[in-house]
């Protein structure tokens, strides 16, 4: 096993001219690994692979395993397994709080840029000024997989759902909220080491005021001093958090 930390530059270097496919973790037994569904049609009618060729496999649980394909069949081919890496979940212990928004192509860029920068955790709540109400939970983990894909990143991102705010601030967590009139700034923001976060967001029109008081004020952060959309505030915290 090749540790990504321990031979960063190679994984860095190597790993961005390459196409991540991904497999469930039952389907990799022994040294093998059979791929299905969406990610066998592109391995072998787009990307025209056959037996022998060099393909890689993510399972969602922080591996990258180096294949080779040994067999195709008409619904899904078998690689044999020759390197595995192995990487760190940065973000294990921070969940993205986010609302429900207006437009679903905002909310879509939303979980995309941040599982892109790192985001692992997800969950999505209904606010008092939220305006859509519909989950669309199925496309969302299908967004952000092809995200996990195209970011070279091996941890398969989790999409949960909420009813309210203050189902959210039930959890036995560390929570911390982003409003644009907070006095303190995220630069002063300090994330211990194992402990658990929640980071709550606000939807267009922002929190309401029975939401706000659910909140500690000293858990209260900004992340600029413009008014930001939704979407835009949750990738730069994500981005803000991948430079830390």
């Amino acid at each position: 096993m090749i540790s990504a930390k321990d031979n960063g530059y190679w994984a860095m270097e190597y790993l961005s001219n390459i196409e991540l496919y991904y497999s469930e973790t039952e389907k990799f037994l022994g040294n093998s690994v059979t791929i299905n569904g969406d990610d066998f049609r592109h391995i072998t009618k787009v990307m025209r692979h056959s037996t022998g060729d060099e393909i890689y496999v993510t399972n969602g649980g922080g591996k990258i395993f180096q294949s080779e394909i040994s067999s195709v069949g008409k619904t899904n081919l078998t690689a044999l397994v020759k390197k595995e890496y192995s990487y760190e979940n940065k973000f294990r212990d921070i969940t993205f709080c986010i609302p429900r928004l207006k437009n679903p192509d905002r909310f879509e860029f939303m979980i995309e840029k941040s599982v892109e920068l790192g985001i692992t955790n997800f969950l999505v709540f209904d606010s008092e000024r939220a305006v859509a109400k519909t989950s669309r939970i199925q496309r969302w983990n299908k967004i952000a997989l092809a995200a996990m894909k195209q970011s070279l990143r091996s941890y398969l991102p989790e999409i949960k759902e909420a009813n309210s705010l203050k189902e959210v601030v039930k959890h036995k967590v560390e929570i911390i909220l982003f409003e644009q009139n907070a006095e303190k700034n995220i630069s002063s923001l300090k994330i211990v080491p194992g402990k658990k976060y929640f980071f709550i967001f606000g939807p267009e029109g922002g929190l309401g005021d029975e939401e706000l008081k659910l909140v500690d004020k000293g858990h209260i952060y900004n992340l600029t001093e413009n008014r930001l959309r939704t979407e835009t505030a949750v990738a730069m915290c994500a981005a803000v958090l991948a430079n830390k």
